[in-house]
């Protein structure tokens, strides 16, 4: 019997994994890429295009590859633990090779319209129109999983800088940003300080006779590297951090957050301090920005009150002669292809798991991606996907509408309380937590009480070492063979790429000692106790 159909919409990584994800369950997944090739945000083209997304040459990874793999197909050991474009995307052609996924990919394909059928409220069917070589061609699937993504649309409020429109030099969002050269000798200002801002500052600084960052706010600025060299998502993102986070009240993890990153440079000396707590909002990865602070390639700038024929005056009344303007400012994201149905999706975009409509009747929309994961997309996506398919499978059942909708509120109601009212936080989620909670769904989350005492050198791994996604391949629906040989290998991986100097006298072993290994062990058996007995 011929399983579900089922849409994708989008080849990029969210999608590749839902298409894995869709086989691997019996579905017969179609990908509509509206391009003519794979990757999403994560292929560079010369040239940005309207409704795509977009990225500059240079751009970077901010997850290690070991928190960013797909959970059953690991980056291969000599990969850099921090991935140019061009190395994403050669290990997506991998992935998709390995699964055999291009055959089920259609090219050229607008997605233009999915809307329920007449009967939908008892065979939760849709109706999709794709265009494909200039003609609309209409087909019927038995589920739907949007994977296209949040960063297609520019965000340019312009409105908010009185005198832009009478600037005579040139502006432009980082949308349409693709390389240095062309701003050589020029005075440049990137308006905001997220991450693609902190990039382009630093970036342009090398050929720039100056470089402006104007921040509302400041920014926490995180780096990449930590402590001993280490990837800094490997170190902080793992099961014991996530139990002491729990315990340890917000103000504490905030003191020790904000020591920590002022340790490395004085926020408020380089004019970074934000007006906002650490945890209140999402931080800015940048290496390098501290660097050209200090060595006056770039200057940070408060808000910009105005702007004049050829200048920006800031709220602190300074003014800065300028030649390009660059608004890093984010972006927004919508489906214009779903019928405005609010059972579809409503105007806030309420999700349950930030995955599915709570008011549709037969659940077969998923949304996957949607969300801004403090940690990798690839298998927070690929998580999302796997349990996605099983609910339209029947195989997990969702709550009903007044649960889901209750869940929904109570979130809402934790970011506002906690988090700065700003659509980056609105769907914001820790990556621990999320992946643990979206893996309890489907039975794939880790039973580290069983592990510690059959497997208890697998359990230390899993519990101190860094929460890779092989973790929810140990056991339940899916479950992959290669996990506990991916976990135990993984900082063989993380170190590999970086010997590549072969040392020919003695130097220390990077082997936990004996009674750091007892202790730890002790430590874990007593978490889990608690846990078990408040259980």
């Amino acid at each position: 019997m011929p399983g579900k159909r089922i849409a994708v919409v989008g080849a990029g990584v969210s999608g590749l994994g839902a298409i894995k994800t869709c086989l691997e369950e019996g579905l017969e997944p179609t990908c509509f890429e509206g391009s003519d090739d794979i990757g999403g945000l994560w292929r560079y083209e010369e040239k940005a295009q309207s409704g795509r997304p977009s990225i500059y040459e240079s751009a970077t990874s901010n997850t290690s590859k070991e928190t960013t793999t797909y959970s059953d197909y690991p980056f291969p050991d000599h990969f850099p633990n921090y991935l140019h474009n061009s190395r994403i995307m050669e290990y997506l052609r991998m992935y998709v090779q390995h699964f055999d996924l291009t055959k089920h990919i259609r090219f050229l394909s607008k997605v233009c319209s999915v809307r329920k059928r007449s009967d939908f409220s008892c065979t939760g069917q849709w109706d999709v129109v794709v265009e494909a070589a200039g003609k609309q061609e209409s087909y019927v699937f038995d589920g739907i999983i949007v994977c296209s993504g949040m960063y297609s649309d520019p965000f340019l409020p312009l409105q908010n800088f009185p005198g832009i429109k009478r600037f005579k030099g040139q502006y432009i969002h980082s949308w349409e940003y693709k390389s240095p050269e062309k701003f050589r000798g020029k005075k440049i200002i990137a308006v905001g300080i997220g991450n693609s801002g902190a990039d382009l500052a630093v970036e342009l600084s090398h050929v720039a006779s100056q470089v402006f960052l104007s921040t509302r706010q400041g920014a926490w600025i995180w780096n990449r590297v930590w402590d001993y060299g280490m990837p800094v998502d490997t170190v902080l993102f793992t099961r014991f951090n996530a139990v002491l986070n729990k315990f340890y009240p917000t103000f504490l993890i905030n003191r020790w957050a904000e020591n920590k990153l002022n340790a490395r440079f004085n926020h408020d000396v380089y004019g970074l301090l934000p007006q906002h707590r650490f945890l209140s909002h999402q931080a800015t990865f940048s290496d390098d920005l501290p660097n050209h602070i200090i060595s006056g390639r770039v200057l940070i700038k408060p808000n910009v009150r105005e702007f004049t024929v050829t200048s920006a005056i800031f709220e602190d009344g300074t003014e800065e002669d300028l030649d390009v303007v660059i608004f890093a400012t984010g972006y927004t994201f919508s489906f214009p292809f779903l019928e405005n149905n609010s059972t579809v999706l409503d105007s806030q975009r309420s999700m349950f798991k930030f995955v599915f409509p709570p008011r549709l009747e037969k659940p077969t929309l998923a949304f996957i991606g949607i969300l801004q994961p403090v940690g990798a997309t690839i298998p927070t996506s690929e998580l999302q996907s796997r349990w996605a398919v099983r609910v339209f499978k029947g195989l997990n059942k969702l709550p009903s509408v007044s649960v889901m909708v209750d869940d929904i509120r109570k979130k809402r109601k934790k970011f506002e309380k906690e988090f700065l009212t700003n659509p980056r936080d609105s769907r914001r989620v820790q990556y621990v937590n999320y992946m643990d909670e979206i893996a309890s769904e489907m039975g794939v989350k880790p039973n580290l009480l069983s592990l510690f005492l059959w497997d208890p050198k697998l359990a230390m791994e899993i519990f101190f070492g860094p929460c890779t996604p092989y973790q929810y391949r140990l056991r339940g629906p899916g479950k992959w063979a290669g996990a506990r040989k991916a976990i135990l290998t993984q900082r063989e991986r993380i170190i590999k790429p970086l010997r590549t100097r072969t040392l020919t006298r003695d130097h220390p072993s990077y082997s936990v000692p004996f009674w750091l290994k007892s202790t730890c062990a002790a430590l874990l058996l007593f978490v889990l106790t608690l846990v078990v007995i408040k259980g």
